[in-house]
């Protein structure tokens, strides 16, 4: 391999100021312990000089056992006349007891006129005593030369002189950021050129995503000598976002040969991605490049055909490279050999030439066209193929349901379900209640089942999504129901779909619970087999 780039990840600082992200100190000390377990060399924690939640997370932090990173405190130089020592905001990166100080100072003319009022010599004055009297507490100091490119493009001599300056106090780092995020990847890959001709310190790398080339700008960067490149998990930030950081590493170690962080360690990138969108609460877009769940699904019969024959056909890399797996669809898009390849993921015994093949992907055509989605809901279309290709004990069938819904003046609107079901031959009677009727018949049908099957209680809903399929019918319009369910373990979704919402969501929560009880009942029966249906975590 080539060069080591070194990764700083700033999900923590820069991430938290996206639209909607907010993470509370919890959150912030989980997902440092998960950046330190993927291999990342800094983690910036947030800006203790701006806000008593980040001094907090300075001070716990301390107790993390990180094996890697080193974290490291945001701020700005000092204030314009006035001494580095009396400044507040750099006394309190020091205060925060972290060994690294990532600071800014303005690099653009522009900026220093109009920003912060001052002038161009103040200014170079600023960057040089900020930096100096970090060092002389013994910090390792990331200077950040804010707005550098489109500095360099207005007055290339005077965004030279900031970062010099920089140097000559002793920053170990010079970073130069698109915080714009305007520049191209030709211009980036010139002025960092000229930038590591023009230093000796390392030069590393700050992306915006605003014109949607974060990643891309980074890898000119790195290809141009930068070696640190700075981001964000899932590419979080504010406006459009940063450079995101499970693009950029995978693309630097796999494509382009740089190291980053270890074989092992990059194993753990979709995982880790997606354990932060889960903290940070936001969804992560199915088609993310390398660790989205769409980013090795393969939908077209001819595409799916061809991967059976080697993956490499349409997989630009082995997708457990980066901790993804693939996938295949099956929907009214699908051949025979989306099928086969779900068949054998499933161990089941299906033939092209089966009578039972073709009638089942007619089944699946038509049952899309009705409404059904299966790409989402791998649970409801794993349940199809088992009950179509084996002879599958079910943990209970559904005889009747009723809800009753109330509304009395000066009170909340009441709901009842009463469920009617056969267990192992015994009928069952159960009446429950709920903040709506679907949660009635959540309720109600877990009550039935429990006293047969006492681990229903570790299931949950963590997602539901309702969509109206053809909204010209207005009210009467059919609808899809799609229902996420976790043990806390693994994750699974099903599908319903009605012109009646409530039987589109019984549907697809009867499916959830068939689901992962048939799968229990089949392990805890044939434990010396492979178990023919298991919750999958998808």
């Amino acid at each position: 391999m080539s060069s080591q780039v070194s990764i700083f990840d700033t999900t923590l600082r820069d991430g938290t100021q996206g639209e909607g992200i907010s993470l509370s100190v919890e959150d912030k000390l989980k997902i440092a312990q998960k950046l330190d377990q993927l291999g990342v060399h800094y983690i910036e924690g947030g800006w203790p000089g701006s806000n008593s939640k980040d001094i907090e997370f300075f001070r716990r932090a301390k107790e993390l056992k990180l094996t890697q990173a080193k974290i490291s405190a945001f701020g700005s130089t000092r204030r314009k006349d006035t001494r580095a020592e009396a400044d507040p905001n750099l006394n309190r990166l020091v205060e925060a007891g972290v060994p690294v100080a990532s600071i800014f100072g303005k690099s653009w003319d522009f900026h220093v006129h109009t920003a912060i009022q001052t002038t161009l010599e103040e200014n170079l004055a600023m960057i040089f005593d900020s930096v100096q009297y970090l060092k002389s507490k013994g910090m390792e100091v990331i200077y950040l030369g804010e707005h550098f490119f489109d500095g360099y493009k207005n007055n290339p001599e005077y965004a030279l002189q900031t970062i010099r300056h920089a140097e000559a106090a002793g920053a170990d780092w010079i970073v130069l950021c698109d915080t714009n995020g305007g520049s191209l990847p030709g211009e980036v890959s010139d002025i960092v050129a000229t930038v590591c001709r023009t230093v000796k310190a390392p030069v590393g790398i700050h992306a915006h995503n605003d014109c949607e080339l974060g990643v891309a700008n980074s890898l000119a960067a790195v290809q141009a000598g930068a070696r640190q490149v700075q981001g964000t998990l899932n590419g979080l930030g504010e406006r459009c976002g940063n450079a995101n950081l499970c693009s950029v590493i995978p693309n630097l170690q796999l494509k382009l040969n740089y190291r980053c962080i270890s074989d092992e360690q990059l194993q753990q990138l979709t995982p880790v991605a997606r354990y932060v969108s889960e903290i940070a609460n936001v969804v992560m877009p199915v088609n993310q490049p390398f660790v989205g769940a769409a980013a090795f699904a393969h939908k077209g019969g001819i595409h799916v055909s061809a991967i059976m024959k080697h993956p490499k056909t349409y997989e630009h890399i082995t997708p457990e490279l980066v901790g993804n797996k693939q996938r295949v669809l099956v929907s009214e898009l699908a051949g025979q050999s989306n099928l086969m390849v779900k068949a054998q993921e499933l161990n089941l015994d299906l033939s092209k030439q089966h009578t039972q093949t073709r009638d089942i992907i007619e089944k699946i055509k038509e049952l899309e066209h009705q409404g059904y989605s299966f790409e989402g809901a791998d649970a409801s279309l794993e349940l199809l193929l088992r009950r179509a290709f084996q002879d599958i004990e079910e943990a209970f069938t559904v005889e009747s349901f009723k809800l009753l819904v109330e509304k009395s003046v000066g009170n909340a609107v009441a709901s009842e379900a009463i469920v009617k079901l056969k267990v192992h031959g015994e009928t069952v009677y159960t009446v429950a209640e709920g903040n709506g009727p679907v949660n009635a018949l959540d309720n109600a049908l877990r009550k039935a089942l429990v006293q047969f099957y006492p681990d229903i209680k570790q299931m949950h809903l963590t997602d539901y999504k309702v969509r109206v399929l053809d909204e010209k019918d207005a009210t009467a319009a059919k609808v899809r129901v799609l229902i996420e369910t976790t043990d806390f373990q693994n994750t699974w979704s099903t599908v319903g779909v009605s012109e009646n919402v409530v039987e589109a969501s019984w549907e697809a929560l009867v499916d959830s619970i068939h689901y992962a009880l048939i799968g229990k009942m089949h392990v805890e029966t044939d434990a010396k087999q492979e178990p023919q249906l298991g919750i999958v975590n998808h």
